[in-house]
């Protein structure tokens, strides 16, 4: 990585349009393995009526080389995204999960660590050795993983990976394409980090640079906005919900306001970064209602995703019935 001094963003350049951005930027190797599961996805839940939302999770890397040693990362362990999911499927969606390789996930969320290694044991070492969970362990781990399997049983949840910032526009354009059919019944729940810069791949070295050569400079270029094009384009009935965190409070909610007026989606959940886990603002058009954890309920360790994904179920509820679709309750594909 390196410092401001080496870094030159190119603010004063064309930013370019999202047109240019995929023409520029090949599709990642396995991108058309992963369509064909998005739309096998979206066609299974939309014969049966279903709702689907699209949660992005976890940060994006722009490579500072193609045979990639060093690149530039946002700042996200995808807890947001990984725990809005969960309370998605219990609220009956069916959830496309997009994430960063190695970010956390549903479910597996729980375990980070060695957290899960604490609550096995070893019986009968030897030719008939066998492995169980400790009896302290069992009333933690056991309603987790029938969620798990319940979720899985029901064909009710998609994972689908992405690493740098090029592989998540294509990704998320590929998902808005399978999600269009369901009109009013799709939601887009954008947690992911996404850069706001990235270096054009024709300027990116091949190799490995070498300290030898002296600090490089590095001149980042803005990524264009996909949410113009997905709101207006790609997915214009679906409920689309972004984010924005910032560390001013003065900046959160005028930049979130900001935010829905140029792009006309439906939602912004606004958060600083010093009180994320406690504390967020869901901004829309007409309110902004604050959400906040008690002192009990975070010692307690609630999830304030619970209570994010039940208002924002809520309210696209609101506009599924504007639309004029049927709210009803989640069908099994399988």
């Amino acid at each position: 990585m390196f410092g401001p001094r080496y870094i030159k963003s190119a603010r004063t350049m064309a930013t370019g349009t999202w047109e240019e951005f995929f023409a520029l930027h090949l599709p990642p190797p396995d991108f058309e393995d992963n369509r064909s599961l998005l739309k096998e996805f979206c066609e299974r839940h939309d014969t049966y009526g279903n709702k689907i939302v699209l949660v992005t999770s976890g940060g994006t890397t722009v490579p500072l080389e193609h045979n990639t040693v060093r690149f530039v990362d946002n700042f996200s362990a995808g807890t947001r995204g990984s725990s809005s999911a969960e309370y998605f499927l219990e609220q009956g969606y069916a959830v496309i999960f997009m994430h960063r390789q190695k970010s956390l996930e549903p479910f597996t969320r729980h375990f980070t660590g060695q957290k899960l290694l604490d609550m096995l044991e070893i019986q009968d070492r030897g030719p008939n050795t066998s492995i169980s969970v400790k009896p302290d362990s069992v009333d933690v781990l056991a309603p987790i993983l029938l969620r798990y399997k319940a979720a899985h049983a029901a064909g009710a949840i998609l994972h689908v990976s992405f690493t740098t910032v090029s592989e998540y526009f294509w990704l998320l354009r590929a998902a808005c394409e399978c999600l269009a059919n369901l009109g009013a019944r799709a939601m887009l729940y954008l947690a992911a980090a996404v850069s706001d810069f990235y270096i054009p791949k024709d300027r990116v070295p091949t190799h490995k640079m070498q300290s030898a050569g002296g600090a490089p400079i590095i001149q980042l270029h803005l990524v264009p906005k996909m949410l113009a094009p997905l709101v207006n384009l790609w997915v214009p009935e679906a409920y689309v919900v972004s984010f924005k965190l910032e560390t001013d409070e003065n900046l959160l909610i005028p930049k979130a306001r900001l935010a829905l007026e140029k792009y006309k989606h439906k939602m912004v959940v606004a958060n600083l970064l010093q009180t994320r886990h406690h504390r967020v603002i869901l901004v829309s058009p007409d309110i902004s209602q604050e959400i906040v954890l008690t002192r009990e309920e975070v010692h307690a360790g609630v999830d304030i995703e619970s209570s994010i994904v039940c208002e924002i179920v809520r309210l696209h509820g609101v506009h599924m019935r504007q639309a004029g679709e049927a709210v009803s309750p989640p069908r099994s594909p399988r």
